[in-house]
Order: structure tokens, then sequence, then C-alpha cells
């Protein structure tokens, strides 16, 4: 029968979150109810906040997370109950044209659960990217349940749910990073370190980071860059052909989405470079490059959507890689809290003085 748990809402635009009671139906065909243990704060989850995703309000927000399944609907054979699974909003539908073509990375129909969640007035929510996750417990649709080795920390594993992985994905499955690469990451936030630490796994011998945050530009020592720019006190264009021997990067990567900045990684990569943008530029921005250029220097200009992942194969490689002590996904909670900490949590996100907050329950 239908439960009622607790679970953070945004009711309208820019307005503090709340928490409410949810109700979750039983699974249907399909469905999985997965009780949550562990939901990163995401910069997409205030986006949602503040109305820039859609209007589809109220939102049940979280979706970086990670849970046991407590219970699946009929004809689902991917998890069972008790597995431990890591969330994600890629669920591949198998037979779309991509799929079709052996790259279910890029599925065209992804799905999530046909039922809805709601409050206890019977309004109906919209789950943040079909998850929904800061709840204590959630219904999604099966295919969105990884399951992952159990032994692994909620809190660190959740965080591929989303942004850690688009960072290692824009590294290592769109950018292509290979052994004695150079890379360079605009942007040492959540994604950007997670970048540097996917550029770290594919044997980049020469990571540069660049952030305007000293603290930020420490952290991301820690994940594997070998020089660091402050591109408010120095010029990071300058500094990357000086730290590449005078030729650019491999690899540049725009971790920010900033029209700015993505031209300074076009101007920074070098001669046959790629440049993958996989920071979330707003509608109304414009990007202008000297189309020459963009002939002249060849190479690729990318766009990375969830790093590429596809959750079955890039999820279970990852934790493994994090139970051998290769990938510091710890390094990533900056701390834990409870969910009537999530508000609070947005503002430290916006003054930049965390790299994830989580909710753990």
């Amino acid at each position: 029968m239908p439960q009622t748990v607790k679970g953070v809402i945004s009711a309208a635009v820019g307005e503090p979150v709340a928490i409410a009671n949810i109700v979750i139906p039983d699974p249907g065909p399909g469905e999985a109810v997965v009780a949550i243990q562990a939901c990163g704060v995401c910069h997409t989850d205030l986006h949602y906040r503040e109305g820039g995703i859609n209007n589809d309000f109220p939102f049940l927000l979280g979706h970086e997370a990670s849970g046991v399944v407590e219970a699946v609907g009929e004809g689902v054979t991917e998890v069972a109950p008790g597995d431990f699974v890591i969330l994600n909003w890629r669920a591949v539908c198998g037979d779309c044209r991509a799929c079709n073509r052996g790259r279910s990375h890029l599925c065209f129909s992804t799905h999530n659960a046909e039922q809805k969640m709601t409050l206890e007035d019977g309004t109906e929510l919209s789950p943040a990217l079909g998850i929904g996750a800061f709840a204590e417990k959630t219904l999604v649709a099966s295919g969105q349940c990884t399951k992952v080795d159990p032994d692994a920390s909620p809190a660190a594993a959740g965080l591929l749910g989303c942004g850690v992985m688009a960072g290692i994905g824009a590294a290592i499955n769109t950018g292509g990073v290979g052994r004695g690469d150079s890379v360079a990451v605009f942007g040492c936030g959540g994604v950007g370190n997670a970048a540097i630490a996917g550029a770290k796994l594919a044997g980049a011998s020469n990571i540069i980071a660049v952030d305007i945050d000293d603290r930020k530009l420490e952290l991301a020592k820690g994940f594997g860059a070998h020089h660091t720019i402050n591109s408010r006190e120095e010029d990071a264009v300058e500094k990357i052909q000086e730290y590449t021997g005078g030729f650019g990067a491999d690899v540049t990567i725009d971790a920010i989405g900033l029209p700015e900045v993505y031209k300074q990684c076009f101007e920074a990569r070098d001669l046959a470079g790629t440049v993958v943008l996989v920071g979330v530029p707003t509608p109304e921005m414009k990007i202008e490059l000297p189309f020459q250029e963009v002939f002249g220097r060849g190479g690729s200009l990318k766009s990375s959507w969830y790093g590429d992942c596809l959750p079955s194969r890039d999820f279970p490689m990852l934790i493994d890689l994090y139970r051998q002590g290769r990938l510091d996904l710890d390094g990533f909670v900056s701390e834990t809290i409870a969910l009537d900490g999530v508000e609070e949590a947005f503002h430290k996100m916006e003054r930049g003085e965390v790299l994830r907050s989580v909710v753990v329950i």
C-alpha cells in the first residue's frame, strides 16, 4: 500500500524549500521504490528552485543519490529488493535510434516512473530529473537503479549519480583523455575537480586547474592537478601555453558554462586539440568565435551531457576504483547534513564554501 515519507519540496520560484509529507505509491510495472541513504546537493536542484529548468512546481528535489531497493514492480529484472544502488537520470530505452546503433549512452528516449508521487492532498509532484531523492524514499523507473558494491560509502557513491560522473565522463568519455595528454580544466567546483580526477585516472601527465578561488585551486591539487592558475591574477591562456611548452593543452574542459570561459578553452588548446563543454549555460547566452580559427586549429568542439556515461557500465567500474583507493570520492563530500539542512546547503554552494553537501538519511 502507499507510504507517507518526509521529503524536501520547492513550492514556488525562489521560495525557500520546505519539508513535507510525500505519498509514495507501490511500484508499478517497470518501477522500483528505493529507500534513500544519501543524496548530494547539486546546482541543478537550485536551478529547479529558481525556475531555471521549468515551471512544473511543486518539485520534489534531489537526484544525486544512493540507497537500497525496497520493492519492485512487475517485470523488473535489473534489480531486486535489498540491492544497494546508485540512482541515475539516464534509464535507457534500448530501442531508440541511438540504442539500436550501439550508442546507449546517447539514448534519445530515456524514461522515468509512470506513476506520480504526491503531497497528502493529492497534488502531483515533479521529481527533479525524474528522481526526487531529498526524501526518505522515492519512486523511480527500475532502469534508473544501478547496482553497485554495497561496501561503498552511500554519501560518496551517490555523487556518481550526477556531478562527479559528469566531470569524470567529460574527461574520459567525451574528451578521450589518454596517457601522456595535457589537460586544462576551467572551474574547480565539484564537476571540475571530478574532471581533474578523471584526467588523472586516464593517465594525463600534465593537468592544469583554472579558477578564481584559491581555496578551490588548493582542492584541485588533491584531485591530481599539477599546476594551478588563478585567472583573476594571471592570463589563463598564456599560463596554459607556458605549462605546455608553448603549444596549449590537448584537452580543455569548461566546467563553468560561460561564453568567456569557453572562448578561453578554445584559445588554450593545442592544434587538433579538443574542447569539452560540461558546464551548463543559460538560454540567453551566445558565443562568438573566429570562424577561420575553428577550421585552422582542427580538432573538435564537444558538449558533454552527463559525462556521456552509461550508468550500467560506468558506475560499477568507478565504484571498484573507489574501493581500490584509486578514486577519492570521499574527497568530494564537504559535509553531511539532514533533510532540513538543504536550504542552507544551497547558500553554502552559492558562496563557494563546499564541493558537495550530502544529505544522509
